[in-house]
């Protein structure tokens, strides 16, 4: 790690630790009951050192058994006391632990249902669930553990020092010597613990991608037999791990043992120094073994700060990536006065919603992802409510740019989008998702049964509300015909479940919300011919009235488009009904054809065959 970066480290550990702690302070209660534990503790930490010089000047040295009794009792009110408060510590730690955790994945998940497209379209799925996973885990268990363990530490090593000037000044002074040294050397371990923890994480987070992309991809790994260069990818990946994991270890494990070295050697300097005061008969036996015992006792928090100061570097890295996820704003949000009419994305404001009628105007878009790869430049369009528009053309013409600004998953760079006359950032984000009806090229299934795929659409529909919808489609023959019907599992992802089927149920989970506004994304291209033919039966009723917005891959779903925008670069080519198109003997023409054409010979030579 560069000297600027260390320079900047102190600000991103003071940044990302308030957020950590605050969400720590959230319970109060349960701080303070710890408080008290664990000033109890270290009180008893400090009588046990009293009683046992008691008992060695007393009961050994001078043979006086007279307390013995009420030493007894107080011993073993004191080990009572001492189990006890031990035990609520740890009651009250494991409860802030959990809390922590919760708090963490809450707050992160909170976070994520706010975020918009571009994150997701950007962020690979490995890295959150990472932040998801293993850094709320491993955030969670230092804090509640290792925060609180130093905590215990730190006020352990005032009392003791303060009991052991009292006790003997000139002793004391030397464990009051050793504590600079050690504050050095935790400092020079201290940024080389954290640059090599940093890097594990970034390792660990593309280890995590890898094993969600080798079983999200498990098909086309078998397909296209590249087991063994995705197993070189990611044993390479697991080796830098491994090997930043490793050099992260080391480190902490020399800066134990040179704390250890130190500690041990005060405690030798205490010792010597101590028998000589014996006997001089400066002190008695007695009150050299309690110094000694301050001494071993003073050292012990002093490691298990030095323990945790490795593990909080450790999780330094944790903190920052959880602390990003939950930081992260939304690239797209709502003006303040929209919110204040419409509501938020989690806490809407429906009674202010008012109907969509569906006109649809683009007034000069103009787009980019990088300044200088412009998608759309000064695009005009206007599509009229009930009006269906295909949008065609090849690859990287702008047809999905079109229809992720109509969704507001990203705005125009310039321009403006109006729906029914009026800005569509006049109104908010969940007010016109809740208008549309999105069907995806590649459908995603929620674990859970089919009835329930659909009504995610409409979350108050009823039962009957889903068995109209796929009614609606055609869809209801095949669901009837599992054992269960409607309460059939689909499988994580709809794995039980055809393309096609899949795709009917996606498609039935926008009609039963009646947008007004309909989107197919390539709803057709990953489906069978006799699926698409439904699809397409369907859809003659359920888009009539409905505005609606095509993207095909297949030319023949859109002959009955009222609209067809043949696009080129972000801009429109040619623009009319398919008989129009087709007379024009354009562009759309010449791809109408290409595509007949192709079709018409794959089905010649399977006759032939």
């Amino acid at each position: 790690m560069m000297q600027d970066e260390f320079d900047g480290l102190k600000k991103v550990q003071l940044s990302t630790w308030k957020r950590v702690i605050d969400i720590v302070f959230q319970n109060k209660k349960h701080l303070f009951r710890l408080g008290l534990f664990m000033a109890g503790i270290t009180t008893l930490d400090i009588i046990f050192p009293q009683l046992n010089r008691y008992a060695i000047d007393v009961f050994f040295i001078e043979r006086n058994m007279s307390t013995l009794i009420p030493f007894i009792v107080i011993s073993i009110l004191v080990a009572l006391g001492f189990g006890f408060l031990v035990w609520a510590f740890i009651k009250q730690a494991i409860y802030i632990e959990a809390t922590v955790s919760h708090e963490l994945r809450r707050q992160a998940f909170h976070t994520l249902q706010k975020l918009s497209f571009s994150y997701f379209d950007k962020t690979p799925q490995g890295w959150v669930m990472a932040r998801m996973t293993s850094d709320a885990s491993r955030l969670s268990e230092v804090i509640s553990w290792g925060l609180l363990d130093m905590l215990w530490a730190f006020f352990s090593m005032i009392f003791i020092t303060v009991a052991l000037l009292l006790t003997n000044f000139r002793l004391g002074l030397i464990i009051v010597t050793i504590i600079p040294i050690m504050v050095i050397v935790s400092q020079f371990f201290r940024k080389k613990i954290l640059t090599q923890e940093r890097l594990s994480k970034k390792h660990n987070s593309h280890v995590t991608a890898q094993f969600s992309e080798a079983f999200l991809g498990a098909k086309t790994t078998k397909s296209l037999v590249i087991e063994t260069e995705n197993f070189t990818d990611f044993y390479q990946s697991t080796g830098k791990l491994k090997r930043a994991g490793i050099r992260s270890i080391m480190l902490s494990a020399m800066y134990t043992s040179l704390l250890l070295i130190i500690a041990y050697v005060a405690v030798s300097v205490t010792m010597v120094t101590g028998s000589i005061a014996v006997l001089d008969q400066i002190i008695t036996v007695g009150t050299l073994q309690l110094i000694i015992a301050y001494t071993i006792n003073f050292f012990e928090p002093m490691l298990v700060i030095s323990e945790k100061i490795a593990d909080l570097q450790n999780a330094q890295a944790s903190a920052e990536r959880i602390v990003e996820l939950i930081e992260t704003k939304p690239e797209i949000t709502d003006r303040k006065d929209v919110e204040d009419t419409y509501g938020t994305l989690l806490e809407t404001k429906k009674d202010a919603w008012e109907l969509i009628q569906g006109d649809v105007h683009f007034n000069n878009i103009s787009f980019y992802y990088k300044e200088d790869e412009i998608i759309l430049d000064q695009f005009n369009l206007t599509v009229e409510a009930g009006q269906s528009v295909a949008l065609v053309g090849h690859t990287g013409s702008g047809k999905t740019t079109l229809i992720n600004l109509l969704s507001r998953f990203y705005e125009p760079t310039r321009g403006v989008i109006e729906i029914d006359g009026k800005d569509y950032k006049d109104r908010s984000l969940q007010w016109l998702h809740q208008q549309l009806g999105y069907v995806l090229q590649s459908p995603q299934l929620f674990s859970t049964t089919i009835k329930e795929n659909i009504r995610y659409g409409k979350l108050d529909a009823t039962d009957e509300d889903v068995i109209q919808a796929s009614k609606a489609i055609g869809l209801h023959p095949f669901i009837m015909s599992l054992e269960k019907g409607y309460d059939s599992e689909v499988g994580e992802g709809g794995n039980l479940l055809s393309i096609g089927q899949k795709q009917l149920i996606s498609f039935a989970r926008a009609l039963i919300a009646n947008p007004r506004i309909l989107i197919l994304d390539e709803a057709t291209s990953s489906i069978d011919s006799e699926s698409e033919l439904m699809i397409q039966e369907a859809t003659k009723t359920v888009l009539k009235n409905r505005t609606s917005f095509i993207v095909a891959h297949r030319l023949s779903t859109i002959v009955e488009a009222d609209m067809i925008i043949m696009l080129e670069m972000g801009k429109i080519i040619e623009k009319g009904t398919h008989q129009e198109l087709i007379a024009k003997k354009g562009h759309y023409y010449q791809l109408y054809k290409n595509q007949f054409f192709s079709q018409k010979g794959l089905i010649e030579d399977w006759l032939e065959k």
